[in-house]
């Protein structure tokens, strides 16, 4: 069985994270996505989530915690979608929608709130809820059935990056991502675009050349490009 972790806490706290799912599933395959999302940054975590999931195996649970809202009464959920192309896919995190853009890309999701409380005997923290959602998928990393986490709704928190748009010579679109390499992701499709290599747009009033890769421009030259996802993004 693969876990995979993505979170904002940087160092230390994954590691005990780790601990909780290897006590309960030594056999675990623990993958990290990334503990460097942006701090309480959800959309950059759905953004990571959903460009990294699909490419998981069948059966793969993916827990994801970044929590600004952690203590509060914002719910836990667990999500399965199914797909003929991607099979099975389980997802867990806070009700804060960093979970909805990776499941919705898998299948049309099945939303559980995790109210099991047998599934956890320790004292709740106020502070780390990671260890809460690790637990539930640890044990339905085992073969427990998605259900038995709690009551299915359909009330969960929705996140969408909307979509870009094109009016006449101008295409807007928001900022979703900025990753470590400074490229700046968006919204913009590239089904909005027909540019061609070489060609010149304006961003923030400003000559940006539109190339294939960044091999085609000259050092610290910025460019416009498809990015592997299809977004249209910026350097």
């Amino acid at each position: 069985m693969i876990i995979t972790l993505l979170t904002d806490f940087g160092d230390v706290y994954p590691a005990s994270m780790k601990g909780v799912i290897l006590c309960i599933n030594p056999a675990a395959n623990i993958v990290d996505i990334s503990h460097s999302v942006p701090r309480h940054d959800i959309y950059a975590g759905a953004f990571i989530l959903m460009a990294c999931a699909r490419y998981f195996p069948s059966g793969t649970v993916h827990i994801a915690v970044v929590d600004p809202g952690v203590g509060t009464k914002r719910r836990a959920i667990a999500i399965k979608a199914v797909s003929k192309d991607h099979g099975n896919h389980y997802f867990i995190g806070p009700d804060n929608g960093i979970l909805i853009p990776a499941a919705r890309s898998i299948g049309e999701p099945e939303v559980y709130e995790l109210t099991n409380k047998k599934l956890f005997d320790q004292e709740v923290s106020s502070t780390f809820h990671g260890r809460i959602y690790l637990h539930r998928w640890a044990y339905i990393s085992k073969g427990m059935d998605i259900a038995d986490v709690g009551r299915k709704i359909s009330d969960f928190v929705d996140l969408d990056f909307g979509k870009g748009k094109k009016l006449g010579s101008v295409v807007e679109g928001m900022v979703i991502f900025i990753d470590g390499f400074g490229n700046i992701l968006t919204n913009i499709s590239s089904d909005l675009i027909s540019f061609q290599p070489g060609d010149i747009m304006v961003i923030d009033n400003k000559p940006v050349v539109f190339q294939r890769s960044y091999g085609f421009c000259k050092e610290l030259e910025p460019l416009a490009l498809i990015e592997a996802t299809g977004i249209w993004r910026s350097l």
